[in-house]
């Protein structure tokens, strides 16, 4: 994988787009001067919560004692309930569930909105995979957070000047890359465990 997919990859996972509604209602109960540094916030947790993975994701997987196929194919799992409920969203509660009152703190903008669990498995794939290209998957990790920073401090505007109806259409149609990505991560764990050719 190139550090350009990689970071396509990522910026999918995180589905800036999708959370600008999800974001938005989240925020409704926050004064409008400190929305701005409650998202930068939150944000910033999520990529300090994303880079302990990216360093961290060797020592994660001899600690557990889990082999690249198995995180492969659960990698490949989450993801696809994540496509699947962006595809087919709960009627309640977004993506995420039910958010609780007052001024949103981790959970769940930063974690599981951005960092969430298929970005940590996929960074963990990464890592495990290709080890030597840590720096790689840093700038493309980078370059997907920004890309996705950019997008949600825009959330207001872009929610104005797209609409409800076309951010929804983008998010099933993001849910739709991500399905086949979880596909393709799933079958190669596969392939790897049973090490057949792809």
């Amino acid at each position: 994988m190139t550090t350009l997919s990689a970071a396509i990859l990522l910026f999918l996972i995180m589905d800036p787009l999708g959370n600008i509604p999800i974001f938005l209602s989240l925020l409704k109960g926050v004064p409008p001067k400190r929305r701005r540094a409650v998202m930068v916030r939150e944000l910033l947790i999520a990529l300090g919560v994303l880079l302990i993975f990216l360093m961290g994701g060797q020592l994660i997987l001899k600690l557990l004692q889990l082999r690249e196929e198995s995180i492969s194919i659960a990698g490949g799992i989450v993801l696809f309930l994540i496509g699947i409920r962006m595809v087919f969203p709960p009627v309640e509660g977004g993506i995420f569930g039910q958010s609780g009152e007052g001024e949103p703190f981790i959970v769940p903008m930063a974690i599981p909105g951005v960092a969430g669990p298929s970005a940590m498995a996929a960074l963990l794939l990464l890592t495990n995979t290709q080890p030597g290209r840590t720096a790689d998957w840093a700038i493309a990790l980078l370059c997907a957070w920004l890309a996705t920073a950019v997008i949600l401090l825009s959330s207001t505007y872009l929610f104005r000047w797209l609409g409800e109806s076309v951010l929804t259409a983008l998010e099933r149609v993001m849910g739709m890359l991500l399905i086949a990505l979880s596909v393709q991560m799933f079958l190669g764990g596969i392939a790897a465990y049973l090490h057949l050719a792809v």
